[in-house]
């Protein structure tokens, strides 16, 4: 039977209250629960029950497949609750905590509400005092105490908080609440108002689930019991091969081995100290049994050490004349280099006990670094190992892991040494300038060790635990940037720098060595292809603008592969190619001759850059504007380059009447000095020459002569101070077409490390002051619509 509010607006009656239809959940008075939530009649109810701070009712339906249940759908008692905090999360969800009050049944339910709402009268629940309640009360707890101690990690709390309860009525309540029964079972215990029978139930119910803890615990302790009894197996089985072994009835394999390890630890020739490690660990392994965690991480310990080379040293001699041979066949050029690893193999010959430095070979990708540390190998007769360093953050991998460590290993220094086979080989320890720094460790300084010839001797990696003697180990470094690698460990290494190839250069290397590899890896054979030195000139000018033969490399090796399809397909049976095929081949030029073209017009200056690659020409733009006098900087520049540009404004307009510009122009424009490529950082004070040449012929309306670039840092008072990479800027320039060169005067002294093929084609302006250059660098006549004051 149902009712209808007067109006909508009427509040509920006093003996009514707002409803949530729930589908697997049962409040109990006393028992603080959650209650999520979601329907939109629910939503309303427990709204209406937070806004009047009234209680809410919490009542089970039958069907849980029913969205919008009525009174019919529903079980006829509830229970009120408090709700004690309501909290709306971003999904739309409705989360309650509500705490139980007491058992109601409905009587009517009322219309009209948007939410469910029910008269009810509230069930009052006597608790008689009789021995029979009080003994099934005190079963019930028992049986309570018992369930809570046959769950694992039940908190103590709980435990505590049973123990303490004096109502039946509460303990039957809390114990049906947080039993593991279906919510059918739980509506019955809340629809059984009888305390006795109350009891009765939950006791009944609460023996089924004990039972099933139990069962659950003998499982575990069979597990358990299983597990022991093979442990127990695994001790019996060693104590009867220790008894076998007494007996002389032991496994002969396993003799076999021991005798094996023993006479390879006599045949390797360890150091005493080593060698007592090595037996020590030896009994050790004796005493293990073969199923042991450990057995298998001493036994690969004693395989390390036997198969180091203690003592094995390489059979070769040092033939300095063989040794200049074998250079000039592997490498082209690089004289000064060669030199020097001649000197010291010379030196080693004459003194082997020596000690020897540690080279360092510093230079741009692709100029042959790695292969003259093979070329060095192969001329001393030596093994060759390589050491990669690029991007390794953690000193382990110089040092080892410590054997406490699963699948720990020696680090990569001794590894490399097992693997050449002699504790002489060559060592090339590549891109030592890429070492990382992390949480574990600095590499860098675990290198310090490793070539420091007062410690080397003795270097003792954490796997090994023993010294190992690299003294007699000829290391080479290799590295693109010399600053990248850290101060004490440039200060162990002799640096010997290479320089990038010129064209003529390129042209001979593409000619020796790129050329007949490239044919034979694309399966082709001299007389079926050959490529002409114009060719080759092509591909070095217009598709290459590198300081190595890495790109031109893999140009030559396009058109190898183009020509290797071309007479795979029958089209040809031999190919000559030139330049016209080149192009053909390789598509339209990628680099040209900019110089003239850009500097064409005032204000804009070739200068010289250095780069971890190579040398490179850079060029600087200026142009200015009606403004109030500002200098703007643009082209991702660095504070130093920056610097620079101020450094050069100021001394064009210390000498503006000197330069013919007009006072009064600096302060009625702005000036804007631009770097182009912004995408690449910049910094370094050997642009200051070219942005004060780039300033001057702004203002003076005067262009920079064709084909003329320039490097050098300035003073305030006008002076040209050295730069660095002279060598690198001049080969740069040569490539991209400039044929005058500005230098500062006191960098006379690298002229003869300029190649003579580039020294042959350049004129070379030697600066003492920025007068030189203005009168060197800047046209007779400006052009008419760049006269000051037009």
């Amino acid at each position: 039977m149902t009712e209808s509010p007067e109006t909508p607006e009427t509040f509920l009656p006093d003996d009514a209250v707002p409803i949530i239809a729930v589908r697997n959940l049962v409040l109990f008075p006393g028992v603080v629960m959650p209650v999520t939530v979601g329907r939109r009649r629910s939503v309303a109810a427990a709204q209406e029950a937070a806004r009047a701070g009234r209680p809410i009712g919490v009542v089970l339906q039958r069907d849980e497949t029913v969205e919008e249940p009525t009174g019919a759908d529903m079980h006829g008692v509830g229970c009120t609750g408090n709700v004690l905090r309501y909290v709306t999360t971003p999904d739309g969800q409705h989360h309650l905590v509500c705490q139980g009050r007491q058992r109601f049944r409905i009587t009517k339910w009322l219309d009209g509400y948007p939410f469910l709402a029910a008269r009810v009268e509230a069930v009052e629940e006597a608790e008689p005092d009789t021995p029979e309640i009080r003994a099934a009360f005190l079963h019930l707890r028992d049986q309570a105490l018992e369930a809570l101690q046959l769950l694992p990690q039940v908190p103590q709390e709980l435990l505590t908080a049973v123990q303490n309860i004096e109502s039946a009525a509460e303990l039957a309540d809390m114990t049906a609440a947080y039993m593991d029964l279906k919510p059918a079972e739980k509506q019955e215990i809340l629809e059984t108002f009888g305390m006795g029978e109350r009891l009765e139930r939950v006791a009944r119910l609460l023996a089924n689930r004990i039972e099933v803890l139990r069962l659950s615990r003998d499982i575990r302790e069979r597990t358990r019991e299983t597990m022991d009894e093979r442990q127990r197996e695994f001790l019996l089985r060693e104590q009867l091969r220790t008894i076998q072994k007494e007996l002389g009835e032991g496994d002969e394999a396993r003799q076999a081995e021991v005798a094996e390890l023993q006479d390879a630890i006599a045949k390797a020739g360890m150091p005493d100290e080593v060698r007592e490690q090595a037996e020590k660990e030896l009994r050790r392994l004796e005493r293990m049994p073969e199923a042991a965690a450990e057995y298998s991480m001493v036994r690969t310990y004693l395989d390390w050490l036997i198969e180091l080379p203690w003592n094995r040293l390489s059979e070769g001699r040092i033939d300095v004349a063989g040794a200049r041979r074998i250079l000039d066949e592997d490498h082209f050029g690089l004289e000064k280099v060669k030199r020097r690893i001649l000197e010291f193999l010379a030196v080693r010959k004459l003194n082997p006990e020596g000690r020897s430095p540690i080279l360092c070979f510093v230079g741009p990708p692709g100029v042959g670094k790695t292969s003259l540390g093979q070329s060095i190998a192969r001329a001393t007769g030596r093994a060759f190992a390589r050491v990669s360093l690029g991007g390794v953050h953690d000193e382990s991998e110089i040092r080892g892991h410590r054997r406490t460590y699963v699948g720990s290993l020696p680090g990569n220094v001794v590894q490399s040494i097992r693997k050449a086979g002699t504790r002489d080989c060559v060592m090339m320890l590549d891109e030592v300038d890429k070492l990382g720094q992390g949480a574990r460790g600095d590499p860098s300084a675990a290198l310090l060790e490793v070539l420091d010839p007062e410690q080397n001797a003795t270097f003792r990696d954490n796997y090994l635990g023993v010294p190992f003697d690299l003294s007699k180990v000829m290391f080479i470094a290799t590295a693109n940037v010399l600053d990248a690698i850290p101060g004490p460990l440039r200060d162990r290494m002799e640096v010997i720098e290479l320089a990038g190839y010129t064209e003529d250069e390129k042209l001979e290397i593409a000619r020796r060595y790129l050329v007949p590899r490239q044919i034979a890896a694309n399966g082709l054979t001299g007389a079926s292809f050959s490529i002409g030195d114009d060719a080759l000139r092509t591909i070095i000018r217009d598709y290459t603008r590198e300081a190595g033969n890495r790109g031109l490399e893999r140009q030559v090796g396009a058109v190898c592969r183009n020509a290797a399809i071309r007479i795979a397909e029958g089209d040809t049976a031999g190919l000559d190619i030139g330049p016209a095929e080149v192009h053909e081949i390789l598509g339209p030029p990628r680099f040209e001759n900019e110089v003239a073209m850009r500097t064409s017009v005032p204000g804009v200056v070739t200068g010289l850059a250095w780069t971890p690659v190579g040398g490179d020409i850079l060029f600087i733009e200026a142009t200015r504007f009606p403004g109030s006098g500002k200098l703007i900087l643009t082209g991702q520049l660095g504070d130093v380059m920056k610097e620079s540009a101020q450094a050069a404004l100021s001394l064009v307009k210390t000498r503006w009447r000197d330069l013919g510009v007009a006072a009064e122009s600096f302060e009625r424009s702005d000036i804007h000095v631009h770097v182009p490529a912004g995408a690449i950082p910049k910094d370094g004070p050997s642009a200051g020459v070219a942005m004060f040449m780039a300033l001057v012929s702004l203002l003076t309306g005067r262009c920079i002569r064709s084909g003329t670039a320039m490097t050098g840092e300035i003073s305030l008072r006008g002076l040209v101070l050295p730069v660095g990479g002279i060598r690198e800027k001049v080969v740069a320039a040569q490539r991209a077409g400039v044929t005058t060169v500005l230098l500062p005067a006191r960098n006379r002294k690298d002229y003869d490390d300029i190649p003579a093929a580039v020294r042959d084609t350049l004129r070379f302006v030697w600066l003492e002051r920025v007068d030189d250059a203005v009168r060197e660098a800047l046209v007779a006549e400006p052009e008419p619509q760049w006269r000051t004051g037009t």
